[in-house]
């Protein structure tokens, strides 16, 4: 069973340069991608301005099911991390992991029933914070989650902005989960994906567990530099088969 996965920091919409939205183009080429899973963060739940959901609007008939985790209220209304998904949600929760009322973070997790597959398949969608004293303790409690809600021998797949740019995170993970990152997996390093003008900060995340990672690349150029301040990132994988 194979599973296309992408992750991507929408910046609410708007364009790199927060000048005007551009969510219509973010929507071509997110649909583009064919993505079975799209993990999401900075997504307007409710966009006042348009009075929709980004998250349905971007959806649209693609993917039929989908959550939304609400992190942080604004004058745009309100926005956090979401997930869509080809494939059924069985439950969702959204896990408050902030550290101070300013700069609200959460972890949206999901689990996905695929018909082939003879149990839960775990999705969490992560954005952690800016600062590194509130990301290690955002990353310890990423940790203590998974660890105490999923069996040791279910798949994980978690994807996100993690904001992790002295790449301090995929260490611990590795140690404590036991999940790999997937683009590293491929190529020995972590994605370059922010700025979108000049990729250098290694921001980006595909994690995985009980798959097999096919192939994972950033999504560069056009339309990709002509939307949000992020790029996107993009794996496929394949479920191993002890885990089917």
């Amino acid at each position: 069973m194979k599973l296309r996965v992408l992750t991507y920091n929408i910046h609410k919409g708007f364009h790199h340069l927060k000048r005007k939205k551009v969510l219509h183009l973010m929507k071509e080429a997110i649909h583009d991608v064919h993505a079975d899973l799209v993990f999401l963060q900075e997504v307007l739940g409710l966009d006042i301005q348009e009075n929709h959901s980004q998250l349905e609007y971007l959806a649209d008939d693609l993917w039929h099911h989908h959550a939304y985790g609400k992190n942080a209220i604004s004058s745009l209304g309100h926005h956090g991390n979401a997930l869509m998904s080809k494939y059924p949600i069985e439950s969702f929760e959204n896990v408050d992991i902030s550290t101070n009322k300013l700069e609200r973070r959460g972890i949206l997790h999901a689990t996905l029933r695929i018909p082939e597959v003879h149990q839960s398949i775990h999705a969490l969608s992560i954005h952690l914070g800016l600062l590194e004293a509130e990301r290690r303790s955002q990353i310890r409690r990423v940790c203590h989650r998974i660890y105490r809600m999923i069996h040791r021998h279910e798949p994980v797949v978690m994807g996100g902005d993690f904001n992790d740019w002295r790449e301090r995170a995929s260490p611990i993970f590795e140690k404590r989960l036991d999940v790999h990152e997937a683009y590293q997996k491929i190529t020995g390093e972590h994605a370059r994906t922010f700025p979108i003008w000049m990729p250098t900060l290694r921001l980006d995340r595909i994690y995985t567990r009980g798959f097999s990672v096919r192939e994972a690349r950033v999504l560069t150029g056009s339309p990709w530099n002509r939307l949000s301040d992020h790029v996107g990132l993009y794996a496929e994988l394949a479920l191993n088969e002890e885990d089917k």
